[in-house]
């Protein structure tokens, strides 16, 4: 007897999820008749580009008097170390949330671009739909440089974008979610 299919769903994800937001993904796919597997990617933040960052905000920033920063690689390998660690401890906490919502789930920590690492994972285990789940980026959204416009771009199977920490009905505008510009 030959194992039942199981319908895999992708998961991108920017940032921890709520019980909320585990449970209205799980919701999606109460009707699907085969087993469904998570597939989470939370991706892990750069240190030497956060770190460019932070330096060119405070280079353009109008205090004068603050003090010189110097990161030598050793403080990017460090600062490195404390974004793994907190994207491993953000992992943990979306996988646990998930598998609290009744969900058969599986996370990895990507650090290639993110929408790489999701069409990879959609191919590799031939999945069924891909979800990502953000903060509102509005501007980036309007010009359809945001990870859904490309992941649409690039797969070659459904994508939903969802909103994180908002329900559906406030991401549809029926509460105090985002409403569009």
């Amino acid at each position: 007897m030959s194992e039942p299919t199981t319908y895999d769903v992708v998961l991108l994800v920017e940032q921890p999820l709520s019980r909320q937001d585990a449970e209205q993904v799980r919701g999606l796919h109460l009707d699907v008749d085969d087993p469904v597997r998570y597939h989470v990617l939370l991706p892990v933040e750069d240190a030497a580009a956060r770190v460019e960052s932070a330096m060119g905000s405070i280079a353009a920033s109008e205090v004068l008097a603050s003090p010189a920063l110097m990161m030598d690689s050793e403080n990017i390998e460090a600062v490195q170390r404390e974004l793994l660690e907190q994207a491993r401890a953000d992992l943990s906490v979306c996988c646990d949330r998930i598998t609290n919502a009744g969900g058969d789930v599986v996370g990895e920590i990507v650090s290639a671009d993110p929408i790489e690492a999701l069409a990879h994972k959609v191919d590799q285990v031939k999945a069924a739909e891909a979800i990502i789940l953000t903060r509102p980026h509005v501007v980036a959204e309007f010009f359809h440089l945001d990870w859904t416009s490309r992941a649409r771009r690039k797969l070659g199977v459904p994508v939903l974008h969802l909103l994180e920490h908002e329900t559906f009905d406030e991401q549809a505008g029926g509460g105090e979610g985002v409403s569009g510009l």
